[in-house]
């Protein structure tokens, strides 16, 4: 039998949760204060007034004006199916004259408190209740026997009345206190953390859903103007489609002839070299290439402004921005620091679905790893990523700049693996002149050339030139001469693309 369930309106919590919150049972959301509780709360509530539910918010910590203003900040309308219930202790408790000896002022409000929750809800008849906050109950409590009483008290009334209920944690009084998880049918876990440079960060977890199965692990989320946004962590499994795999031209005959033929459909493939080898060209070649068959492309850029690449792509005989006014590619600026891993991959997804590229760019991975310093599972984030693009049938290119310039270089993550194919850029001296060589080191979908070619980057674009045969030591920066000067391109003045 399949429980019915109740959305929360948080975009993606659903999607954690198996499909929202089980109608008629208890669910506890607990973080520290700024995680964005209160936010869901409201969301919760007014998603199931817009399914015709209504909902009770009871509040012992903040004042119904603050909530409604918390509301109005996002742009949530609180409509006459939503009840603001603000609960105060009666001022016969806050007077000292009238308090009386023989009991503890705590039991007298706590039995107060509990009292004008139900007489409330009796009064409201409500689907959806949310209780905020639990601390000033365990305040009240004193005891962890009292106050998991008080909570099997109120989770058994709510239970017969068939209501389903959120009651919110701001961990203030005791963040050790896990007496509630073992009552609640379900726990909701939510963490902010503050880098050292660079936005906060906010991660959801389900810790606990009885009978229920959910996404494990952490969730990134936002608080955006509108409400909280989460984002279920990419699952690269459970987006499979059937696609046909062929061998897809970058436009240059050399460039496809090194690579076997070109790049197959449904593949991951790394520039990899040191700064200013021309990493972006190339996987905008591809991406010309992409455009002039007719099919769409995504770009990502973390590391350069715009305006200043479109002007060097035209610079060279690609107009990206024609193409971006023409539809046929969407290329977006990343502010990494304002962002989280998982947002990122969410907003790739997002425009895969939108606009059915066949190529995406991300350039690079160097901007996305250095805003952020402190995301351990990069790599992994980057795996599930690229599995995802791949089984979607698209060609994805992918920029890591090396440390240094010639000779001995340096990564700073390794994606090697990760990747189908690499493809290698190298400075190298020669005949007095600072050159370029490529080469490809790895193609996991069939044979390439071993070979080494020089290229040049001018006003007519990117050209490659024949195997350089008669060196050795291209890709130490220094080769040695070991026969005639044939396979080096005749370089008039290099321009600085």
């Amino acid at each position: 039998m399949t429980s019915v369930k109740a959305k929360t309106g948080v975009t993606g919590l659903d999607d954690i949760l198996g499909g929202g919150l089980t109608q008629g049972h208890v669910f506890l959301l607990e973080g520290n204060p700024g995680t964005g509780k209160t936010t869901i709360a409201l969301q919760f509530l007014l998603s199931g007034a817009a399914d015709g539910e209504s909902g009770l918010y009871i509040t012992l910590s903040e004042t119904e004006h603050e909530l409604r203003q918390s509301a109005q900040s996002h742009g949530l309308e609180i409509n006459e199916q939503v009840e603001l219930f603000e609960l105060v202790p009666p001022e016969s408790l806050l007077d000292a004259e009238q308090q009386q000896s023989l009991l503890y002022s705590s039991d007298l409000e706590l039995g107060e408190t509990t009292r004008l929750i139900f007489d409330r809800f009796e009064r409201a008849k409500p689907q959806r209740v949310v209780i905020d906050s639990l601390s000033e109950i365990r305040l009240l409590a004193q005891s962890s026997l009292r106050y998991r009483r008080q909570i099997l008290a109120l989770k058994h009334y709510f239970a017969r009345q068939g209501a389903t209920v959120l009651l919110l944690d701001d961990l203030t009084s005791d963040p050790n206190d896990k007496t509630v998880h073992s009552v609640v049918h379900g726990v909701i876990h939510l963490e902010e953390l503050a880098p050292d440079y660079g936005a906060e960060r906010r991660r959801v977890r389900v810790v606990k859903y009885r009978g229920q199965a959910y996404r494990g692990g952490y969730h990134d989320f936002t608080i955006r103007t509108g409400g909280v946004v989460m984002f279920p962590r990419l699952r690269s499994n459970e987006h499979r489609t059937d696609f046909g795999r062929h061998p897809v031209s970058s436009g240059i005959a050399e460039l496809d002839a090194l690579l076997g033929g070109g790049i197959e459909q449904g593949s991951s493939t790394l520039l990899l070299g040191p700064a200013g080898t021309g990493k972006t060209i190339f996987t905008l070649q591809f991406a010309a290439a992409t455009v002039k068959r007719g099919e769409k492309v995504s770009v990502f850029v973390f590391d350069e402004e715009l305006g200043l690449l479109f002007n060097r792509m035209r610079g060279i005989g690609i107009d990206i921005e024609a193409m971006r006014e023409s539809g046929m590619l969407h290329i977006e600026q990343v502010d990494a620091a304002e962002l989280s891993p998982g947002e990122f991959a969410h907003r790739v997804r997002e425009q895969l679905t939108q606009s059915h590229s066949k190529t995406v760019v991300i350039d690079s991975v160097n901007g996305y790893q250095a805003a952020m310093p402190q995301e351990n599972s990069l790599i992994l984030h980057m795996h599930e990523l690229l599995q995802y693009l791949n089984r979607q049938g698209v060609n994805t290119f992918l920029t890591v700049a090396q440390h240094g310039l010639v000779g001995d270089m340096k990564s700073p993550l390794d994606l090697t693996y990760l990747s189908d194919s690499v493809i290698l850029l190298r400075y190298f001296e020669a005949m007095g002149e600072v050159r370029r060589a490529v080469s490809v080191v790895k193609k996991r979908t069939g044979q390439h050339e071993t070979t080494i070619r020089e290229y040049d980057i001018s006003p007519s674009g990117l050209s490659l030139g024949k195997p350089l045969s008669q060196f050795q030591g291209v890709l130490r920066g220094v080769p040695q001469l070991v026969g005639s000067q044939d396979g080096l391109l005749d370089i008039g003045g290099d321009a600085d693309f």
